[in-house]
């Protein structure tokens, strides 16, 4: 099946078949921490986390929500015509903070006329119901996504990543959020240490039995003063290269489900904290050299016909 210029249910085309233009992201930083930071959970985050809390691209939490939109739009703005935009909560764990400050948060974002859809990262164990009650209140006026960062099915990689909860605590939030009808997105990492295909594989498959409706696959970057880095730098494990990535990506999306919407294909590293691997700093040639790759191989022609 083809979606417009893509072998893939790319977010794009189904932003434009939702709204009938193209809608951008607009990172933001709600001001919230994490339980795995402040000893909730445990301290230090992730152990591939940096100190940005994966909000490295977010606007300044210093400003007003409002100021945060008005300044990521200006920036997408000097390069292209824009005027629809998704609200997306990315720094730290973004449900972690009493329900009357995400009530405020949240509130303004989707009162602007240009938020099209709010998208808010966090974990799955941060989803109380009185967050649950005001997300299904929220989305009564906009669509909201609850991106869950999942990043493995596999007990022992996530407790080497430090990621906090048994895979039962995921699967209740998307019960939990399906019901209120939130849709899902699931972040997946590829290339965690003792990951190899066939296990990335099982995590996909996995997401085809659960009621999600996108997913972000994204490369496992080493970025300076994470733990990763410095377990990588004491126990160094291969990083992949881009040849091994584009082709792990191509097997992960012919094994997801069609209707699932591909959200990301890789993903940024700061470019002054990223270490390894070095040839994913830039993103467009990477991207570029996936879909040329798509369209050379077979099982993606069918797809193109």
């Amino acid at each position: 099946m083809r979606w417009l210029d893509k072998p893939y249910h790319s977010l794009d085309y189904e932003m434009k078949r939702q709204f009938g233009c193209k809608v951008y992201r607009l990172a933001l930083d709600g001001g919230c921490s994490c339980p795995n930071r402040d000893g909730k959970i445990g301290y230090g985050g992730c152990i591939f986390c940096s100190a940005g809390g994966s909000g490295d691209f977010a606007a300044d939490r210093r400003l007003s929500v409002t100021q945060q939109i008005l300044a990521q739009e200006e920036k997408i703005r000097e390069k292209r015509p824009v005027d629809s935009f998704i609200a997306y909560f990315q720094a730290y764990t973004g449900t972690y903070a009493p329900a009357e400050h995400l009530r405020s948060i949240f509130t303004e974002a989707v009162s602007r006329p240009e938020v099209k859809v709010l998208s808010v990262a966090t974990r799955p164990d941060c989803l109380p119901p009185d967050v649950l009650d005001l997300l299904a209140r929220l989305a009564e006026q906009k669509p909201v996504w609850v991106e869950l960062g999942l990043q493995t099915i596999h007990e022992d990689t996530a407790r080497f990543i430090r990621r906090g909860y048994p895979l039962e605590v995921f699967e209740k939030a998307v019960s939990d959020l399906r019901s209120i009808g939130i849709d899902v997105i699931v972040h997946l990492i590829l290339g965690l240490p003792g990951e190899d295909a066939g296990r990335v594989l099982q995590s996909v498959r996995y997401l085809n039995g659960c009621d999600i409706q996108g997913v972000k696959l994204q490369l496992l970057h080493i970025l300076s003063g994470t733990d990763l880095a410095e377990y990588w730098r004491a126990h160094p494990f291969p990083v992949m290269t881009q040849e091994e990535y584009t082709l792990l990506l191509i097997d992960c999306l012919e094994h997801l489900r069609g209707d699932i919407v591909i959200h990301r294909l890789t993903g940024d590293g700061p470019s002054d904290l990223l270490i390894a691997p070095d040839w994913s700093r830039n993103k467009r040639s990477v991207l570029n050299g996936i879909h040329s790759a798509m369209k050379t191989r077979e099982a993606w022609q069918g797809r193109l016909a």
